[in-house]
């Protein structure tokens, strides 16, 4: 081999283990920038799956939510329970005119104390009643929900501007609406003016109840009826009829599919013990 020919070698090999040297230089840097770019995708991914899954915090520092999503997220719990305790005891709160079932003060719908006699009606306006019957149930609990809100804004910076007003209760198909008539307004840098807070639960005690009134059309013309009928009518309808001693009927409506109840009893067209 040649002397200039030995240089040329030479100088080819040191220049190949310098793109080398560069090239792997430039993998680590591409290999660094991929970790950090999936690490920052991995914490966005994780920020936006507890924002989404995080309730608001009751005095917590997350004030700017909407009011209505605040006050669902405290109010919820209490809501529910009352709504499931007023429907187990035939639409009122506290029962005055009962008979008892598995540990139950069911109220009569429709009652007479004669035998051989239809029922006459208690609750006319059933839905107004339980709508009123919740309102009752939640209200120091909704109360409570506002002051705490209130205090959460305020704690945030914001200057607040809450009017009381009353709160109504509406069953609606599958829903049931809570209407908060307050008016607040909120101050911070700019001003919002909410004229009303609503309160949504996923609840279908409206259909339930327009069954019972249905039934209860059956008790005071007939004094009994067919529960078959509405089953097959409503095939996600469980409609369950339990015939006592002393002459009262406990109905018992159940929606198939969210296991929601609404039970009430009825005394028409009873006949004396050991007769019927």
């Amino acid at each position: 081999m040649k002397k200039g020919e030995k240089k040329l070698g030479t100088r080819s090999w040191i220049l190949e283990l310098v793109r080398k040297g560069l090239s792997k230089s430039k993998l680590s840097q591409v290999t660094i920038f991929i970790i950090i770019a999936l690490v920052l995708i991995g914490l966005v991914i994780i920020f936006l799956f507890f924002r989404d899954i995080v309730p608001p915090v009751l005095g917590g520092t997350r004030a700017e939510i909407n009011p209505s999503q605040y006050m669902e997220s405290c109010l919820e719990e209490n809501l529910k329970e009352a709504v499931d305790k007023i429907s187990l005891q035939g639409g009122s709160l506290s029962p005055s005119h009962y008979v008892l079932y598995d540990n139950s003060r069911i109220e009569y719908l429709c009652y007479t104390n004669e035998y051989h006699v239809l029922c006459v009606v208690q609750q006319p306006l059933l839905v107004q009643h339980i709508e009123t019957e919740i309102e009752n149930s939640i209200d120091s609990k909704a109360r409570e929900c506002l002051n705490s809100m209130k205090s959460n804004y305020e704690n945030s910076g914001y200057q607040v501007n809450l009017r009381p007003g009353k709160i109504n209760v509406e069953l609606i198909p599958k829903r049931i609406l809570i209407n908060f008539n307050n008016s607040l307004t909120l101050t911070k840098e700019g001003s919002k003016t909410y004229d009303s807070i609503k309160v949504v639960l996923n609840n279908n005690l409206y259909e339930l109840v327009s069954i019972a009134n249905s039934i209860l059309r059956w008790e005071t013309n007939y004094g009994d009826a067919e529960t078959t009928t509405y089953m097959d009518y409503y095939p996600d309808l469980k409609v369950e009829k339990k015939k006592q001693s002393e002459g009262s009927t406990i109905y018992i409506l159940t929606d198939r599919n969210n296991l929601n109840k609404f039970q009430f009893a009825s005394r028409s067209v009873a006949w004396p013990p050991g007769y019927g």
